[in-house]
């Protein structure tokens, strides 16, 4: 499978987030916060906090980041890496792509996390 489209460009608003479900090329489903970050970039992490089973997609936004709302770690939009505690581990980042209006997420392309930290 390739890049899925996800959104229009002006379907969210500066700092707005959106809790998507998409297939995987194994047949999975992959679930992704999709972020209009403050600087108008559309990116894509893993919806799941890898400190704990929350949605990332529910936390606020602030510039290129986005923050836990249970436990306060915040996540740089970029690269997936944890920029406060308790999170540890980065989650993975999946690339964007525009294609005229259309927003594009490839989720079998992540970003490699681990060269990120």
């Amino acid at each position: 499978m390739s890049a899925q489209v996800v959104a229009a460009r002006d379907d969210l608003e500066l700092g707005e987030t959106l809790r998507l479900e998409l297939d995987g090329a194994d047949g999975s489903l992959v679930e992704v916060a999709l972020v209009r970050a403050e600087d108008g970039e559309y990116y894509a992490i893993n919806d799941i906090c890898s400190h704990g089973q929350v949605s990332l997609s529910e936390g606020e936004v602030d510039g290129t980041t986005v923050e836990c709302w249970l436990h306060g770690s915040t996540f740089d939009l970029r690269t997936g890496k944890p920029l406060s505690l308790p999170a540890t581990r980065p989650v993975p980042v999946y690339p964007v792509s525009y294609d005229g209006d259309n927003v594009l997420v490839d989720v079998d392309a992540p970003l490699a996390a681990h060269q990120n930290v």
